[in-house]
Protein backbone atom coordinates (compact mmCIF):
# COMPACT_ATOMS: atom_id res chain seq x y z
CA UNK A 1 0.00 0.00 0.00
CA UNK A 2 0.60 3.43 -0.26
CA UNK A 3 0.16 6.92 1.28
CA UNK A 4 -2.13 9.26 0.19
CA UNK A 5 -1.20 13.14 -0.54
CA UNK A 6 -1.43 15.48 2.37
CA UNK A 7 -3.88 18.10 0.25
CA UNK A 8 -6.73 14.68 -0.71
CA UNK A 9 -8.75 13.28 0.99
CA UNK A 10 -8.78 9.30 2.20
CA UNK A 11 -12.04 7.34 1.37
CA UNK A 12 -13.01 4.11 1.84
CA UNK A 13 -15.39 2.89 -1.19
CA UNK A 14 -17.44 -0.73 -0.10
CA UNK A 15 -17.85 -3.00 -2.83
CA UNK A 16 -19.48 -5.75 -2.07
CA UNK A 17 -18.80 -5.95 1.40
CA UNK A 18 -14.99 -5.27 0.65
CA UNK A 19 -13.09 -2.05 1.03
CA UNK A 20 -10.67 -0.15 -1.27
CA UNK A 21 -8.76 2.76 0.30
CA UNK A 22 -8.48 5.85 -1.99
CA UNK A 23 -6.69 9.05 -1.96
CA UNK A 24 -8.51 11.89 -4.26
CA UNK A 25 -9.12 15.85 -4.13
CA UNK A 26 -11.80 16.61 -2.01
CA UNK A 27 -14.45 17.20 -5.31
CA UNK A 28 -14.70 13.52 -5.79
CA UNK A 29 -17.06 12.87 -3.33
CA UNK A 30 -19.33 15.19 -4.99
CA UNK A 31 -19.05 12.71 -8.26
CA UNK A 32 -19.56 9.96 -6.22
CA UNK A 33 -23.35 9.63 -6.56
CA UNK A 34 -23.08 10.01 -10.06
CA UNK A 35 -20.29 7.06 -10.06
CA UNK A 36 -21.62 4.62 -7.59
CA UNK A 37 -24.49 3.46 -9.92
CA UNK A 38 -21.53 2.03 -12.37
CA UNK A 39 -19.35 0.72 -9.62
CA UNK A 40 -19.72 -3.18 -8.97
CA UNK A 41 -21.15 -3.55 -5.47
CA UNK A 42 -21.30 0.08 -4.39
CA UNK A 43 -23.77 2.32 -2.87
CA UNK A 44 -23.53 5.79 -3.49
CA UNK A 45 -23.91 6.69 0.28
CA UNK A 46 -21.12 4.18 1.26
CA UNK A 47 -18.27 6.65 1.03
CA UNK A 48 -16.29 6.92 4.47
CA UNK A 49 -13.69 9.40 5.47
CA UNK A 50 -10.72 7.74 6.46
CA UNK A 51 -7.62 9.19 8.72
CA UNK A 52 -5.17 11.79 6.89
CA UNK A 53 -2.00 9.14 5.76
CA UNK A 54 -3.65 6.03 6.41
CA UNK A 55 -2.36 3.62 4.03
CA UNK A 56 -4.27 3.35 0.25
CA UNK A 57 -4.60 1.46 -2.35
CA UNK A 58 -4.98 3.66 -5.49
CA UNK A 59 -4.03 7.24 -5.51
CA UNK A 60 -6.44 9.42 -7.99
CA UNK A 61 -4.42 12.42 -9.57
CA UNK A 62 -6.20 15.71 -8.75
CA UNK A 63 -7.83 16.75 -12.38
CA UNK A 64 -9.05 12.99 -13.32
CA UNK A 65 -12.28 12.63 -15.18
CA UNK A 66 -15.00 11.29 -13.54
CA UNK A 67 -15.17 8.75 -16.21
CA UNK A 68 -11.38 8.24 -15.56
CA UNK A 69 -11.64 8.00 -11.72
CA UNK A 70 -14.50 5.05 -11.94
CA UNK A 71 -12.14 3.42 -14.23
CA UNK A 72 -9.14 3.49 -12.29
CA UNK A 73 -11.54 2.41 -9.16
CA UNK A 74 -12.81 -0.15 -10.83
CA UNK A 75 -9.98 -1.65 -12.32
CA UNK A 76 -8.24 -1.80 -8.69
CA UNK A 77 -11.69 -3.63 -7.57
CA UNK A 78 -10.99 -6.54 -10.31
CA UNK A 79 -7.82 -7.04 -8.46
CA UNK A 80 -8.88 -6.57 -4.99
CA UNK A 81 -12.31 -9.03 -5.57
CA UNK A 82 -9.69 -11.74 -6.88
CA UNK A 83 -8.30 -11.90 -4.12
CA UNK A 84 -11.38 -13.62 -2.42
CA UNK A 85 -12.09 -15.45 -5.09
CA UNK A 86 -14.59 -13.00 -6.57
CA UNK A 87 -15.26 -12.79 -10.20
CA UNK A 88 -15.70 -9.22 -11.84
CA UNK A 89 -17.71 -10.63 -15.23
CA UNK A 90 -19.56 -8.62 -17.39
CA UNK A 91 -22.92 -9.57 -17.42
CA UNK A 92 -26.75 -8.63 -16.38
CA UNK A 93 -28.14 -10.67 -13.35
CA UNK A 94 -31.53 -11.04 -12.08
CA UNK A 95 -32.39 -12.34 -8.95
CA UNK A 96 -36.26 -15.06 -9.04
CA UNK A 97 -38.20 -13.93 -6.53
CA UNK A 98 -39.50 -15.41 -3.33
CA UNK A 99 -37.85 -18.72 -4.49
CA UNK A 100 -34.43 -17.14 -5.02
CA UNK A 101 -31.28 -18.04 -6.80
CA UNK A 102 -29.72 -15.95 -10.16
CA UNK A 103 -29.86 -16.09 -13.83
CA UNK A 104 -26.19 -14.73 -15.06
CA UNK A 105 -26.59 -13.13 -18.88
CA UNK A 106 -23.41 -13.20 -20.40
CA UNK A 107 -22.91 -11.52 -24.17
CA UNK A 108 -20.90 -8.77 -25.69
CA UNK A 109 -21.73 -5.00 -25.91
CA UNK A 110 -25.36 -5.20 -28.11
CA UNK A 111 -25.89 -9.20 -27.75
CA UNK A 112 -29.27 -8.10 -25.58
CA UNK A 113 -28.18 -8.93 -22.53
CA UNK A 114 -30.96 -6.24 -21.31
CA UNK A 115 -33.35 -6.67 -23.44
CA UNK A 116 -33.87 -10.51 -22.28
CA UNK A 117 -33.55 -8.98 -18.96
CA UNK A 118 -36.51 -6.93 -19.68
CA UNK A 119 -38.52 -9.63 -20.61
CA UNK A 120 -37.46 -11.57 -17.71
CA UNK A 121 -38.63 -8.65 -15.25
CA UNK A 122 -42.03 -9.15 -16.81
CA UNK A 123 -42.23 -12.66 -15.52
CA UNK A 124 -41.26 -10.88 -12.04
CA UNK A 125 -37.35 -11.50 -11.97
CA UNK A 126 -35.66 -8.72 -9.91
CA UNK A 127 -32.41 -6.80 -11.40
CA UNK A 128 -29.66 -7.25 -9.54
CA UNK A 129 -26.51 -6.11 -11.82
CA UNK A 130 -26.75 -3.92 -15.22
CA UNK A 131 -23.49 -4.49 -16.59
CA UNK A 132 -20.79 -5.99 -14.20
CA UNK A 133 -21.55 -8.47 -11.63
CA UNK A 134 -19.29 -9.58 -8.52
CA UNK A 135 -19.72 -14.12 -8.71
CA UNK A 136 -18.18 -15.83 -5.71
CA UNK A 137 -17.13 -19.40 -7.24
CA UNK A 138 -15.88 -21.20 -4.21
CA UNK A 139 -18.17 -22.93 -2.06
CA UNK A 140 -20.70 -22.63 -5.22
CA UNK A 141 -21.46 -19.96 -8.09
CA UNK A 142 -23.24 -16.77 -6.22
CA UNK A 143 -23.68 -13.10 -7.07
CA UNK A 144 -22.54 -10.96 -4.40
CA UNK A 145 -23.95 -7.96 -6.45
CA UNK A 146 -23.29 -5.58 -8.86
CA UNK A 147 -23.74 -2.64 -11.06
CA UNK A 148 -26.92 -1.05 -10.09
CA UNK A 149 -27.48 1.02 -13.41
CA UNK A 150 -28.77 -0.34 -16.55
CA UNK A 151 -28.47 1.32 -19.45
CA UNK A 152 -30.47 1.05 -22.83
CA UNK A 153 -31.15 2.50 -25.78
CA UNK A 154 -34.95 3.64 -25.75
CA UNK A 155 -35.10 3.41 -29.52
CA UNK A 156 -33.95 -0.25 -29.25
CA UNK A 157 -36.55 -0.81 -26.17
CA UNK A 158 -39.03 0.39 -27.99
CA UNK A 159 -39.06 -2.19 -30.97
CA UNK A 160 -39.11 -5.34 -28.54
CA UNK A 161 -41.15 -3.77 -26.00
CA UNK A 162 -43.34 -0.85 -27.67
CA UNK A 163 -45.60 -0.99 -24.69
CA UNK A 164 -42.90 0.41 -22.09
CA UNK A 165 -43.17 3.70 -22.75
CA UNK A 166 -39.81 6.03 -22.02
CA UNK A 167 -40.24 9.41 -22.25
CA UNK A 168 -36.47 9.96 -23.58
CA UNK A 169 -37.11 8.82 -27.49
CA UNK A 170 -33.94 11.02 -28.44
CA UNK A 171 -31.93 10.16 -25.15
CA UNK A 172 -28.80 8.05 -26.65
CA UNK A 173 -29.01 5.79 -23.53
CA UNK A 174 -31.68 5.33 -20.41
CA UNK A 175 -31.19 4.09 -16.97
CA UNK A 176 -33.87 1.78 -16.70
CA UNK A 177 -33.70 1.56 -12.78
CA UNK A 178 -36.73 3.79 -12.72
CA UNK A 179 -38.55 1.25 -14.46
CA UNK A 180 -38.16 -1.19 -12.05
CA UNK A 181 -40.98 -1.40 -9.36
CA UNK A 182 -38.88 -1.46 -5.54
CA UNK A 183 -34.87 -1.11 -5.75
CA UNK A 184 -32.26 -3.24 -7.30
CA UNK A 185 -31.40 -6.30 -4.89
CA UNK A 186 -27.99 -5.75 -3.12
CA UNK A 187 -27.05 -9.63 -3.57
CA UNK A 188 -28.36 -12.34 -5.46
CA UNK A 189 -27.72 -15.42 -3.93
CA UNK A 190 -26.43 -18.90 -5.99
CA UNK A 191 -26.46 -18.82 -9.58
CA UNK A 192 -29.44 -21.44 -10.81
CA UNK A 193 -28.09 -20.95 -14.82
CA UNK A 194 -25.69 -18.74 -16.98
CA UNK A 195 -26.56 -17.80 -20.35
CA UNK A 196 -24.46 -16.37 -23.18
CA UNK A 197 -27.55 -14.62 -25.34
CA UNK A 198 -27.84 -13.36 -29.14
CA UNK A 199 -31.04 -11.31 -30.00
CA UNK A 200 -31.27 -12.03 -33.55
CA UNK A 201 -34.67 -10.96 -34.10
CA UNK A 202 -35.95 -14.20 -35.80
CA UNK A 203 -39.27 -14.49 -34.06
CA UNK A 204 -39.63 -18.10 -35.90
CA UNK A 205 -37.20 -19.38 -33.62
CA UNK A 206 -37.59 -22.56 -31.47
CA UNK A 207 -34.85 -23.74 -30.69
CA UNK A 208 -33.87 -24.53 -26.99
CA UNK A 209 -31.12 -23.23 -25.30
CA UNK A 210 -27.77 -25.05 -25.87
CA UNK A 211 -24.64 -26.26 -23.44
CA UNK A 212 -21.54 -25.27 -24.41
CA UNK A 213 -18.28 -27.81 -23.78
CA UNK A 214 -16.26 -27.21 -20.62
CA UNK A 215 -13.30 -25.18 -22.35
CA UNK A 216 -16.00 -23.08 -24.80
CA UNK A 217 -17.25 -22.41 -21.22
CA UNK A 218 -13.99 -21.53 -19.84
CA UNK A 219 -13.28 -19.28 -22.70
CA UNK A 220 -16.54 -16.85 -22.50
CA UNK A 221 -16.07 -16.37 -18.97
CA UNK A 222 -11.94 -15.60 -19.01
CA UNK A 223 -13.49 -13.01 -21.63
CA UNK A 224 -16.08 -11.93 -19.31
CA UNK A 225 -13.32 -11.10 -16.56
CA UNK A 226 -11.43 -8.73 -18.39
CA UNK A 227 -14.27 -6.30 -18.61
CA UNK A 228 -13.25 -4.08 -16.10
CA UNK A 229 -9.75 -4.12 -17.40
CA UNK A 230 -10.45 -4.01 -21.00
CA UNK A 231 -10.90 0.47 -20.78
CA UNK A 232 -8.68 3.25 -22.17
CA UNK A 233 -8.40 5.64 -20.11
CA UNK A 234 -9.26 9.76 -21.25
CA UNK A 235 -6.02 11.38 -19.81
CA UNK A 236 -3.63 8.96 -18.74
CA UNK A 237 -1.35 6.76 -20.23
CA UNK A 238 -2.01 4.50 -17.59
CA UNK A 239 -2.70 1.01 -18.87
CA UNK A 240 -5.45 -1.45 -17.12
CA UNK A 241 -4.33 -4.69 -17.80
CA UNK A 242 -1.20 -3.85 -15.80
CA UNK A 243 -3.70 -3.35 -12.89
CA UNK A 244 -3.20 -7.17 -12.43
CA UNK A 245 -0.04 -8.66 -12.03
CA UNK A 246 0.89 -12.33 -13.80
CA UNK A 247 -0.48 -14.13 -10.03
CA UNK A 248 -3.23 -12.46 -10.43
CA UNK A 249 -3.71 -13.49 -13.46
CA UNK A 250 -2.99 -16.91 -13.06
CA UNK A 251 -5.87 -17.03 -9.78
CA UNK A 252 -8.37 -15.62 -12.32
CA UNK A 253 -7.81 -18.09 -15.17
CA UNK A 254 -7.79 -20.74 -12.59
CA UNK A 255 -11.28 -19.32 -10.95
CA UNK A 256 -12.62 -19.62 -14.54
CA UNK A 257 -11.69 -23.02 -15.39
CA UNK A 258 -13.37 -23.93 -11.66
CA UNK A 259 -16.17 -22.24 -12.77
CA UNK A 260 -16.57 -23.66 -16.23
CA UNK A 261 -16.63 -27.23 -14.17
CA UNK A 262 -19.01 -26.41 -11.71
CA UNK A 263 -21.43 -24.32 -13.56
CA UNK A 264 -23.12 -25.59 -17.05
CA UNK A 265 -22.95 -22.34 -19.86
CA UNK A 266 -25.90 -22.22 -22.63
CA UNK A 267 -26.35 -20.31 -25.36
CA UNK A 268 -29.43 -18.83 -26.65
CA UNK A 269 -30.88 -17.17 -29.12
CA UNK A 270 -33.94 -15.50 -31.12
CA UNK A 271 -35.93 -12.81 -29.43
CA UNK A 272 -35.69 -11.46 -26.06
CA UNK A 273 -39.17 -12.91 -25.20
CA UNK A 274 -38.34 -16.42 -26.86
CA UNK A 275 -34.68 -16.24 -24.67
CA UNK A 276 -36.64 -15.81 -21.73
CA UNK A 277 -39.18 -18.19 -21.91
CA UNK A 278 -36.20 -20.72 -22.43
CA UNK A 279 -34.29 -19.31 -19.21
CA UNK A 280 -37.91 -19.74 -17.59
CA UNK A 281 -37.63 -23.66 -18.03
CA UNK A 282 -34.19 -24.20 -17.34
CA UNK A 283 -34.61 -22.45 -13.94
CA UNK A 284 -38.46 -24.11 -13.01
CA UNK A 285 -37.27 -27.07 -11.81
CA UNK A 286 -34.79 -25.46 -9.62
CA UNK A 287 -37.26 -22.71 -7.79
CA UNK A 288 -40.69 -23.28 -9.27
CA UNK A 289 -42.80 -20.84 -11.40
CA UNK A 290 -43.21 -17.19 -10.59
CA UNK A 291 -45.45 -15.12 -10.68
CA UNK A 292 -46.15 -11.03 -11.25
CA UNK A 293 -44.52 -8.61 -13.19
CA UNK A 294 -41.62 -6.55 -11.70
CA UNK A 295 -42.75 -3.33 -13.84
Amino acid sequence: MIRGDRDSQVVAVSSGGRVLRLSADPRFAASWPRLAPHVPGAVSGELTLLDAGTPVDLVLENGVSPGDARRLINAHLHRLHLGHDTLCVHAVVLRRPHEGGTVVLLGGHGAGKTLVAIALAEHGWRPVAGDVALLDVHPVPAVRGGTSAFMARPSVVARWFPGLYLDLPDADRVDLRSRWSGVPDPAGGQVLAAVVVGVDGDPSARAGLHTQDAHTAATAWLNASTHLLDRILESSPTVLRLVEDAAASRRRVALVKALASRLALHTGRGTPQHIASRIEDLTRAVSGPVRGAAW
